[in-house]
């Protein structure tokens, strides 16, 4: 939402909005001119000519019933994001359960290093940008294309991909086969004319190809991959690997993100760049001046002690083991890994699948549930992963209800060397700070 709000503002527009709280997010839009209130309320719609609302927001928002009672056009998100795509004459949705924002600012920095001067909406911070959004003056725009409420569905883009499929939002979606049915229809929703890429790697996405009645292609670690990486290595935060395309050897292209998941990542993005005739220099340019995305492996302190304290977004079982086997491949560290569950649909719907995730964790800390736009379900908290992941045979978790005892437990138990990761897509970033001033010294 805020990602368009400030691309809307950069085209022309007088753009307004709310959040149910204030945050670095909101200030800068503030900064950037946008009139930005704290809390819902009917007088922030005043004026408006279209009200234009997320998924996680509720239809009996006093704003949204303000909109409808003054006639004014309520719509999705989605919608709007639709509408944005037909601004440049080349449209990209990158779509996935995992890695899309990761993929989208991959590609962002491709096509930056080839000065095709992109606009784009993504879903996470570009380190490099410290936004969302880039308003570029280019003819090519990329999205960010989210499952949640079959929301990309709307979308009708002239490139698409689907960097991975795994269960989930079952809040949403009946089981896995109605997942794929959907992606399935996010992919005919590019034109005849247009390309699909698709990560071969994933089974889930696999079993679809023959379903994708749009020109596609495969990329992947899988020998049959037609845009293929190999010989792949991991040090540190560095990722390198060899490039092939349809079995010729291009060279050797360097990422500098830890991770299996993220060379796919850089593939996806590879996939794009070739489609729109980007030569290899500018890709291999691109990938090399790639510096991440806030709060995906996110570096954000080393103490003196070389204890590294790392934040990261993962919120689903699958994104928990690329982290950790991220953390694993690229340096010889003790993990610590502090969870923060986000939804008590998703904590119950995948408590074995976390359990069995966190088993590659050397110790594991975990707190309350982040409830986001759910309200409690009975019987279900944080302990129940707890008790799973004990059941499977982790010997060292300690379940700390309230987050900001965490820093002064960290204190007692961390060693030189350590690597703390905190994960999940509620709050639990702001625990970083804390642990550093604790364990600093």
């Amino acid at each position: 939402m805020s990602g368009m709000a400030e691309l809307l503002h950069k085209l022309g527009f007088n753009i307004s909005g709310s959040d149910q709280n204030r945050s670095e997010r909101t200030d800068s839009l503030k900064d950037l001119g946008l009139t930005i209130s704290e809390g819902h309320s009917p007088s922030n719609i005043n004026g408006a000519d279209v009200v234009v609302y997320s998924s996680a927001v509720q239809q009996n928002n006093p704003e949204i019933l303000a909109a409808e009672n003054k006639q004014v056009p309520v719509i999705r998100r989605a919608e709007m994001l639709a509408e944005l795509l037909k601004v440049k004459p080349v449209s990209i949705a990158i779509s996935g359960t995992h890695g899309k924002t990761s993929t989208c600012s991959m590609l962002g920095e491709i096509l930056t290093a080839a000065e095709l001067n992109p606009t784009m909406v993504i879903g996470g911070i570009v380190n490099k940008f410290q936004s969302n959004t880039i308003s570029g003056s280019g003819n090519i725009i990329v999205v960010e294309a989210d499952e949640f409420d079959r929301s990309f569905l709307t979308l009708q883009p002239t490139m698409g991909l689907i960097t991975n499929l795994d269960l989930e939002h079952l809040d949403c979606y009946e089981n896995l086969e109605d997942l794929q049915i959907a992606f399935t229809q996010f992919a005919n929703a590019v034109p005849f004319y247009g390309k699909v890429g698709v990560c071969i790697d994933n089974r889930n996405v696999a079993s679809i190809i023959p379903n994708i009645k749009r020109p596609v292609v495969t990329f992947g670690v899988h020998e049959e991959a037609e845009i293929k990486a190999s010989d792949l290595c991991f040090e540190d935060n560095h990722s390198k690997f060899e490039l092939s395309v349809h079995g010729e050897t291009k060279g050797v292209l360097t990422v500098h993100v830890p991770g299996e998941h993220n060379v796919k990542n850089a593939l996806g993005a590879v996939v794009l760049a070739l489609e729109l005739d980007i030569p290899f220099e500018k890709i291999q340019l691109g990938l090399d001046q790639y510096t991440g995305v806030r709060r995906r492996f996110d570096i954000k302190y080393i103490t003196e002690n070389n204890i590294m304290i790392i934040d990261d977004y993962a919120h689903h079982p699958s994104e928990v083991s690329a982290t950790l086997q991220a953390a694993k491949s690229g340096w010889n560290r003790r993990l610590i890994a502090v969870f923060q569950p986000h939804l008590f649909t998703r904590t119950r719907d995948f408590c074995h699948d976390f359990a069995q995730a966190f088993q590659e964790s050397d110790i594991l800390i975990v707190t309350d549930i982040y409830a986001a736009r759910e309200e409690p379900i009975d019987g279900i908290t944080a302990k129940i992963i707890v008790d799973e992941a004990e059941r499977l045979g982790h010997g060292n978790i300690e379940y700390i209800i309230e987050q900001n005892n965490i820093p002064h437990r960290l204190k007692d138990i961390v060693q030189p060397e350590d690597m703390i990761i905190t994960m999940g897509a509620g709050n639990i970033w702001r625990q970083c700070e804390g642990i550093y001033e604790a364990i600093k010294n």
